[in-house]
């Protein structure tokens, strides 16, 4: 039973303790799915490939959800381009999937990259994760790739999605005051 009431949203860093669940986790769950397919190191050399300094604002951020004290779910973002965020290790706890838990990590990453100005996000998932492309096609990410085709043959599974519609609208200071100082 999801308790909301108790579930917090905190930006921080990779390096805080309270992020380790989430790592452990990641590494625990890629290693099981993958292996070295994708590196002969295992999914820690693939979690560390990034600085933390990558997932860190201006650009970045690293977000984990708690729920009374522990770290129940995560994710993070880093500069793709300059309108592009790309999400990285969105993750919930395996004891507590299937509550909604990577859709609230989801709406509040999109939210956090509008506020700091990206408007598109891009994300890959890997071919062994079902669940995950399940969640981008049922939360509006388009597959840029043919989700008819067995996945395996795509390895990563790249996603994309306009986030224009939750950016603050830019108006024009010059074209404003003509239109207030024509009402004088």
């Amino acid at each position: 039973m999801m308790n909301d009431m108790s579930d917090t949203f905190l930006y921080t860093t990779p390096l805080d303790p309270r992020a380790q669940p989430l790592i452990d986790e990641l590494i625990h769950e890629y290693d099981s799915r993958y292996g070295t397919y994708f590196n002969a190191e295992g999914a820690a050399a693939e979690l560390n490939r990034y600085p933390p300094e990558a997932f860190a604002p201006p650009h970045g951020n690293f977000l984990l959800l708690i729920r009374d004290g522990e770290t129940i779910g995560g994710g993070a973002f880093k500069h793709y381009d300059d309108r592009t965020a790309e999400f990285k290790r969105i993750w919930t706890r395996s004891d507590l999937r299937r509550q909604g838990l990577a859709r609230k990590v989801l709406v509040e990453l999109e939210a956090q990259a509008a506020r700091q100005g990206y408007s598109r996000i891009y994300l890959t998932t890997g071919f062994r994760q079902p669940e995950a492309v399940g969640l981008y096609l049922n939360y509006g990410y388009t597959a840029l790739f043919d989700t008819a085709a067995d996945p395996e043959i795509y390895k990563s599974l790249p996603f994309e999605k306009d986030i224009t519609h939750l950016t603050a609208p830019v108006f024009e200071s010059e074209p404003r005051l003509k239109v207030a100082a024509a009402n004088l």
